[in-house]
């Protein structure tokens, strides 16, 4: 199968319990920030949810909590005072042979498809936004907000005309590669090592396109040397749609300290993960990784689960981790890494992608509706409201409104 590995989700999907000394908040604190957070509109730029909608089983209007397999529906929205964000259309990366192109094509119109779904069958609870401006306007009228991104660019391999579709259905923000290299650019993880050392000629060429529809470009995933060459190409800002400071955790995921002050020097926005992976080192075990694999063949393709097989999930993982104990992110180590950022580069310039549904979360902030500590954080900091409503959302609209103004210009 082309899809998330079982084996890369199960150490990272089970939060673990509170740990001593960790950061804790008063019942005032974070009913102050839960109000805020109503006043303003909140977004998240990575949301993963989008693959639970292929589940028999799943109801987006229902709570799933303690589920592994969901940690976004409507009910912990309200609760954590988040308005949406970006939902993904993600592709796994295929073997990159003819039919595996056609068959990365078909998947992620069937992606797209499970969202306008989604759109059709709630339409007074979700509704699309398409423009910076419709954020305020669907909060407004009490509805969630959903814009439509791309997690690889592997869909359009086969036939890259249908960038132009995918932006006619809502597409605004997309990203040219994931775990592994593609056609179009080199991935910061693939363990071959680069291949076209960034963008290749055909992902210099879907990167233009893209920034003439006024799409945004996602630098999450991809490679240092990818980066450099957004920012040497992009007449606007681009996103990093869920990512870390390696300057806290040295992975290639994470973007380092001089290219972070480059972003902001060009405008761009960082909007900080909770991948448990990218955040620290867990320190598993060859026995460990072995006993993950074991669960893997269990259970077999993770998008294919139900949603029911996520309570058992958790039981047998509470039992992996007994036997074979690892450390597990907590909602610490995402500070650590959210105020070494802000420190750095400035509010102006930070947001939140926390990758929900797609292996983000950790202990003390396991779903959507334990957002609102982030907001405590903030305040507690001494942050202003005003930089608090750039963080939740300011900064990565006014990084679309630029990409669409630019876009514009081209067309006139």
């Amino acid at each position: 199968m082309k899809r998330r590995a079982l084996s890369l989700s199960l150490a990272l999907l089970l939060a673990a319990p509170a740990v001593a000394g960790a950061v804790e908040f008063t019942p005032q604190e974070l009913a102050r920030a839960t109000a805020l957070q109503k006043k303003l509109v909140t977004l998240d730029s990575h949301l993963d949810t989008p693959a639970n909608f292929e589940r028999a089983d799943f109801d987006i209007l229902a709570a799933h909590p303690g589920n592994l397999l969901s940690q976004v529906d409507y009910p912990r929205m309200v609760q954590g005072a988040l308005d949406g964000g970006f939902w993904a259309v993600y592709t796994g990366q295929g073997d990159r042979s003819e039919k595996a192109h056609l068959d990365d094509r078909d998947d992620g119109l069937q992606r797209l498809s499970v969202i306008h779904q989604l759109l059709a069958a709630h339409p007074d609870t979700f509704e699309e936004a398409t423009t910076p401006a419709d954020a305020a306007r669907i909060k407004a009228e009490g509805k969630r907000i959903v814009y439509i991104s791309m997690e690889n660019a592997s869909p359009l391999v086969a036939d890259p005309s249908l960038l132009s579709f995918y932006y006619k259905q809502g597409l605004r923000l997309m990203s040219t590669a994931h775990f592994l290299n593609n056609e179009f650019a080199d991935s910061a993880t693939d363990p071959k090592g680069p291949e076209w050392h960034g963008l290749s000629p055909a992902g210099k060429a879907l990167v233009q396109q893209a920034q003439k529809l006024g799409i945004v470009i996602d630098q999450s995933h991809a490679s240092d040397d990818v980066f450099d060459q957004l920012i040497a190409m992009s007449p606007v800002p681009i996103l990093l749609s869920h990512s870390g400071a390696r300057a806290v955790h040295d992975h290639p995921r994470n973007i380092d300290d001089a290219r972070l002050k480059v972003l902001a020097a060009h405008g761009g926005v960082i909007q900080m993960n909770s991948y448990s992976g990218y955040l620290i080192d867990n320190g598993a075990s060859p026995e460990r990784k072995a006993a993950e694999g074991a669960l893997m063949g269990k259970y077999g393709d993770w998008e294919h689960m139900k949603v029911a097989d996520g309570a058992k999930l958790t039981a047998d993982l509470k039992a992996l981790d007994a036997k074979y104990p690892v450390r597990k992110a907590t909602l610490d180590d995402f500070l650590a890494h959210f105020d070494h950022t802000l420190k750095l580069i400035g509010p102006e310039h930070v947001g939140i992608g926390m990758d929900w549904d797609g292996g983000g979360g950790v202990a003390g902030m396991e779903d959507v509706s334990d957002l609102p500590k982030i907001t405590a954080w903030l305040l507690r900091k001494g942050y202003t409201e005003q930089q608090i409503a750039d963080i939740w959302g300011g900064n990565v609209l006014r990084v679309m409104q630029q990409a669409q103004d630019w876009a514009a210009s081209q067309a006139h």
